[in-house]
Order: C-alpha cells, then sequence, then structure tokens
C-alpha cells in the first residue's frame, strides 16, 4: 500500500496497549488486525490516523467497544468464526509518512461506510468526554 490507509480500513498492525506504553514498552507484542477509525491530513501534508485495535477477548462493562458483525469482519478480511470487537476508548495515533509499522501487505480489507460511521461517532464520544487514552507511535 503506497497510499495512506483510510478512514474504515483494516489492517494488520503491533497495537501498543496504553497500559503497556505506561509501564514503559514502546513496541507491540504482536501483530493484530486495527481498524482506522479517524483519519486526517496534517498541517504539513502528514496523514495522522487513529487506529483501534479489534479484540477476541468480550471487553468489560467497563470498557467502550463494538461487537463485529459476521458480514463486517467477512467485509475486513477478518475471521468470521469467532466474536471481534473493536475497542474505542483508546487508540493508537500514527503518521502514515513516518510510521515504521504500516507495511504495504498489512491491509487486510475495509468496513462498510455505514459500521465505520458508527466506530467513529463511539470514538468521537470517548474523545470528548476525555476518557480515551491515546499511545503516539510516530514522532509528530
Amino acid at each position: 500500500m503506497t497510499d495512506a490507509p483510510r478512514i474504515g480500513h483494516v489492517l494488520r498492525y503491533p497495537y501498543l496497549w496504553a497500559r503497556q506504553a505506561l509501564s514503559g514498552e514502546t513496541e507491540g507484542r504482536k501483530t493484530r488486525p486495527c481498524a482506522v477509525v479517524l483519519a486526517i491530513t496534517n498541517q504539513v501534508g502528514n496523514t495522522e490516523l487513529r487506529l483501534c485495535a479489534i479484540t477476541t477477548q468480550p471487553p468489560s462493562s467497563s470498557i467502550r467497544a463494538i461487537s463485529v458483525p459476521e458480514i463486517e469482519r467477512r467485509r475486513a478480511g477478518l475471521d468470521t468464526g469467532i466474536g471481534l470487537w473493536v475497542i474505542l476508548d483508546e487508540h493508537n495515533l500514527d503518521v502514515f509518512e513516518h510510521s515504521f509499522y504500516i507495511e504495504p501487505q498489512s491491509h487486510l480489507g475495509v468496513f462498510s461506510p455505514a459500521f465505520t460511521k458508527a466506530l467513529q461517532q463511539g470514538m468521537i464520544a470517548v474523545l470528548k468526554e476525555r476518557i480515551g487514552k491515546t499511545v503516539k507511535r510516530s514522532d509528530i
């Protein structure tokens, strides 16, 4: 992928959980599917991506997450035989043009516009409430 990922794209990405970053870790422990929920072009023309982890672990009631319907799992190239959730109350912020983690072969698929909009609304609500955690992965 030479072009920047767009909103709704699902990538394989070494996601760094906020709790890991707080304990001093700098690299994600494993590559996992992540959804590009927000993407903007910043003042210098670089693409800032907000990536949310997709997990097989059912979230606790205190975690903001959206279950991925089977049809969306299929569209995104994800496993359809297991439950999946997109975690919205934390995300990795990476700059595509400076990323060490986004590879051309990392693109799995894309969520529908309707499902992507639901993810965006959930993330924006978390950001407005100032309860989300951001882990910066590139020098911005």
